[in-house]
């Protein structure tokens, strides 16, 4: 490695951590200063469902037009520009003077995360095309990390310095995160390394024919549809049915969120050096079948095991990252691979807290939501007797067709 290239890849490394950082502060530092912020202004309870739902309508939308973005800007400038918006929507949270200042706000930073999150793989591809497991479960943990530290600190943050201080913290870090995608992008354009081919069309109709496609956007599904569900309902659903108190309920809303810690440091590494899919659907099938049917029968016997159980299935979370760039051979099929499978995903997973929130109001209770959440995560087996078949997309529709990709 010449003293050039090892600066360009401990520069990618850096803007990779501090953008995976932005992403997931973004996500997790508004939620537990809602009530500080309606102090100020009035949060109507239709406002507050929209930024609830915002993530992952926002993510969905991003994926449908980030990889037409990328083929013309091209994919540091890209980028760039996500972690631009991300901190200047961050910023104008800390100046919104009402409740639709304060959404429209959170909706740019959901745009700009959306467009990073699809485009992140791929920058880990290029850069890191011998070391893919290891950097995405360096960048899937520090976004793990970044989850469940906002919640911690927010609140005493904002009692030192008010919600609006905040909420400047967080700009901070995303402003920090902007400084080396500048550096990136230029040294890219100088060496022209972020040219693209011209975009092919045939390659968005090629992947929907392709059956590993199809169970990446149900793993994806999956994954968000259990975290989404639970950011949403878990804290109310354990006040009903295991009785616990709401400090205590919070707390293990806070143990579901770290569940994500360890899988994020363990499944990336683990798939790229084992080769192996199906060990990890298993797990992530029978310990979320397992925690909802203990809050079904026995919700109040061993309540901490069966939240642990439940945040074990978003393991499928790192591991599609990783199945982007271990599942592709060119950068064109990343792109539209990971553009697809998260803009399908996430507009399905965009249902669970809104299913979970109808079941509850029609029924009363929470048993009718907690089987349709089984229902979801056991769809994950079919998907991953997909993905055991190890090869790349390209190489499944060239088998399939018998034509050249």
């Amino acid at each position: 490695m010449t003293r050039r290239s090892a600066g360009t890849i401990a520069l990618a490394a850096t803007a990779i951590v501090l953008l995976a950082l932005t992403l997931r502060i973004a996500v997790a530092s508004l939620s537990p200063l809602l009530d500080e912020i309606g102090r100020d202004f009035a949060l109507p309870t239709a406002v507050v469902g929209l930024i609830g739902m915002a993530p992952p309508v926002a993510f969905a939308l991003s994926g449908m037009v980030t990889p037409a973005i990328e083929r013309r800007v091209g994919l540091e400038r890209t980028v760039l520009i996500a972690a631009i918006v991300a901190a200047a929507m961050l910023a104008a949270r800390a100046a919104a003077g009402n409740a639709l200042t304060l959404l429209a706000a959170t909706a740019g930073v959901f745009a700009a995360v959306g467009v990073a999150n699809v485009l992140i793989p791929t920058v880990v591809k290029k850069y890191f095309p011998e070391r893919i497991g290891l950097m995405t479960t360096v960048y899937s943990t520090t976004m793990a990390v970044a989850t469940f530290t906002p919640p911690l600190v927010a609140v005493p943050l904002a009692g030192a310095v008010g919600w609006r201080g905040s909420f400047v913290v967080w700009a901070v870090v995303a402003v920090a995160a902007v400084l080396p995608w500048v550096a990136l992008s230029l040294r890219a354009r100088a060496s022209r390394t972020d040219a693209v081919d011209e975009p092919r069309t045939a390659v968005l109709s090629r992947l929907v024919r392709v059956p590993q496609t199809w169970a990446l956007v149900v793993t994806f599904a999956v994954n968000s549809s259990v975290a989404y569900g639970m950011f949403a309902w878990l804290p109310p659903l354990l006040i009903d049915v295991a009785g616990v108190d709401a400090a205590e309920a919070g707390g293990l809303l806070a143990l579901f969120s770290f569940m994500g810690l360890p899988v994020s440091l363990l499944v990336p590494l683990l798939v790229a050096r084992l080769g192996r899919t199906t060990p990890f659907y298993v797990v992530a099938v029978v310990t979320g079948v397992v925690g909802v049917t203990g809050l079904l029968v026995a919700p109040g016997a061993a309540t901490v095991l069966w939240v642990v159980l439940i945040g074990i299935p978003p393991l499928l979370f790192p591991l599609t990252l990783v199945l982007f760039g271990l599942r592709t051979r060119q950068h064109e099929t990343t792109v539209a691979l990971s553009g697809f499978v998260q803009s399908v995903g996430y507009a399905i997973a965009a249902l669970m807290p809104l299913a979970l929130g109808l079941t509850h109001e029609i029924t009363g209770g929470w048993t009718t939501g907690l089987i349709v959440l089984g229902v979801v995560i056991a769809c994950a087996a079919p998907a991953g007797i997909v993905m055991a078949r190890s090869e790349s997309v390209e190489d499944a529709w060239e088998r399939r067709t018998g034509r050249t990709w």
